[in-house]
């Protein structure tokens, strides 16, 4: 099987890293030429708790020297998904499964406008990933990843890919009802991501003040509701106890919405927090705290080139 993963930041390094153990051809597609020959040049460096390894992934920015695919993993940012799979069609076979690893809602829908929704796989992984540089990665918590259709089918190809990926190191469960992983998924990415961003605090401390244990508390109360009226059934019981324990598992990882306000870059809040947001409105449910976080890191993102000097 040949696969392409598309992105090499925090995850697509860490999934590249784990892929190249397999005996199928792997590439890592960038859109940086200096990045690109970087990671070639050096392979990726994995440090933290599968760790400290070096792979070797044939990284590039000629879609040419690739050719067509047999899986396609997407793990750029929500933002550029559209354009990052626009740009890679001729990659595309008329069965080339397409798999997204990413935060947030929405990319199933625009993944399969460009690539067919029959061969869109929807994906949710708790592998934690810190990107320290460029090909460097921190892998800061192990978890599975769980793959499903959106239609509930298991075609052969979803054995093949979780065998793939089970031989590589990386745990993998397919499931008939990933709507209800993702949604759940996305209920614990609105109430870790925002407030990490804005308080710049580890994954663990939201739990240690009582004052971002409440804020927390209360987006999560707020997300469960739309969940409810959408009648989406959630993988846990109690969403609220479900959030505290991935907090206290991934104590000491730096939340991707944290990476991107550390280096000034857009986050995906419209992709997580601005969906509860965008739902509310349309089914008139009240979401003011997730409203305040979307406010919030909207601004910081507004204003980094703003910030008050001592």
């Amino acid at each position: 099987m040949k696969i392409v993963i598309i992105g090499p930041g925090a995850m697509g390094c860490l999934f590249a890293a784990f892929l190249s153990k397999s005996k199928n051809e792997l590439w890592l597609l960038d859109k940086r030429k200096e990045r690109s020959d970087l990671i070639n040049q050096q392979g990726i460096i994995v440090e933290g708790v599968s760790g400290n390894w070096q792979a070797k992934v044939k990284t590039t920015v000629n879609l040419k020297e690739i050719g067509k695919a047999d899986l396609i993993i997407i793990c750029v940012k929500s933002f550029d998904t559209k354009e990052a799979l626009q740009n890679a069609k001729i990659l595309l076979k008329e069965n080339t499964k397409v798999l997204t690893l990413q935060n947030g809602m929405g990319n199933i829908e625009v993944l399969g406008e460009l690539a067919g929704y029959d061969n869109v796989i929807a994906g949710s992984t708790n592998e934690g990933a810190t990107l320290l540089s460029v090909g460097r990665v921190r892998h800061a918590g192990r978890g599975e990843t769980i793959i499903g259709l959106m239609n509930g089918k298991i075609p052969v190809e979803m054995r093949s890919i979780r065998e793939i990926f089970n031989k590589a190191g990386l745990e993998i469960m397919i499931s008939r009802d990933i709507k209800s992983i993702l949604w759940s998924k996305l209920i614990t990415s609105a109430g870790i991501n925002a407030l990490t961003a804005i308080t710049r605090l580890h994954n663990g401390k939201l739990i240690s003040f009582e004052w971002t244990r409440k804020i927390l508390r209360e987006v999560i109360t707020e997300a469960v509701k739309i969940a409810k009226r959408k009648r989406i059934k959630l993988i846990y019981d109690d969403p609220l106890a479900k959030v505290e324990a991935v907090c206290e598992a991934t104590a000491t990882n730096v939340s991707s919405m944290l990476q991107d306000v550390l280096r000034k870059k857009r986050t995906e809040i419209d992709f997580i927090n601005g969906v509860i947001v965008r739902l509310g409105q349309e089914l008139d449910i009240s979401v003011p705290v997730n409203s305040v976080l979307l406010e919030l890191v909207k601004t910081i993102e507004a204003s980094y080139n703003q910030i008050a000097e001592k």
